[in-house]
């Protein structure tokens, strides 16, 4: 399948003056991401993959450098353009989950097509439809403390589907998360990518979760050690 790039980063540079402190996270960071591919940001605390995150997720904006996403360049937009590729091209999945406690499952999924204009009568249908895709057709009117920590994961997971994002992007997703559980979620991530097509970038400290992905960059000192594909391509 004819693949096209989906993101862009050219020589991104990230500088916090912290007072009298000046931190450089990200140093002439350069890479592209294809779509349908599966990526893997691996390093320790402190080697700039968070800071990329947020760069990625349009929660931050580099210092120098230029960040191109579906050929557009996102990286001096301002805040308002920059919430509004969040809500249309971005699907966010987080350690700790992020589910309302109070709302169903169900609700959960729904929440991001409120606040995209979506038509009430379509909500639930994609909403079940993006937990069917998950696994858990028959636990939508669960509320969260219903649910086991994997489950919790996998509603995360739909609520970032339904919109259809353009990327996937998972922060520590498997963090919260015993070790069982944790190769089921990234079991998941691997069944959206290679059935569905879905593409998808994880951060991770952890070297096994990050071989679930179809390439790994390695980060440290806030530049790319490494950048090599693994045994699923």
């Amino acid at each position: 399948m004819a693949m096209n790039e989906l993101v862009r980063l050219e020589v991104i540079t990230k500088i916090y003056d912290l007072g009298d402190v000046r931190v450089e996270a990200l140093r002439d960071v350069s890479f592209t991401v294809e779509e349908g591919e599966f990526l893997s940001i691996m390093g320790a605390s402190g080697s700039g993959k968070s800071t990329l995150m947020n760069i990625l997720g349009c929660l931050d904006t580099p210092t120098r450098g230029r960040y191109y996403l579906e050929g557009h360049d996102v990286s001096s937009l301002s805040r308002d353009e920059l919430a509004d590729i969040r809500k249309h091209k971005i699907g966010f999945v987080f350690q700790g989950f992020n589910l309302l406690p109070r709302m169903t499952a169900l609700e959960n999924v729904k929440l991001p097509m409120l606040y995209n204009g979506i038509h009430p009568s379509l909500r639930d249908e994609k909403a079940m439809d993006a937990l069917e895709m998950v696994g858990l057709g028959d636990r939508a009117q669960h509320q969260p403390q219903q649910l086991s920590g994997g489950q919790q994961q996998r509603v995360a997971i739909a609520r970032a589907l339904v919109n259809d994002a353009s990327v996937i992007l998972a922060d520590e997703p498997t963090g919260n998360l015993d070790s069982r559980t944790s190769r089921d979620i990234m079991d998941l991530f691997m069944k959206l990518n290679d059935e569905h097509g879905r593409t998808i970038i994880q951060v991770t400290h952890e070297s096994d979760m990050a071989a679930y992905g179809k390439r790994v960059l390695t980060f440290r000192d806030g530049m790319v050690l490494k950048d090599e594909r693994t045994g699923r391509s």
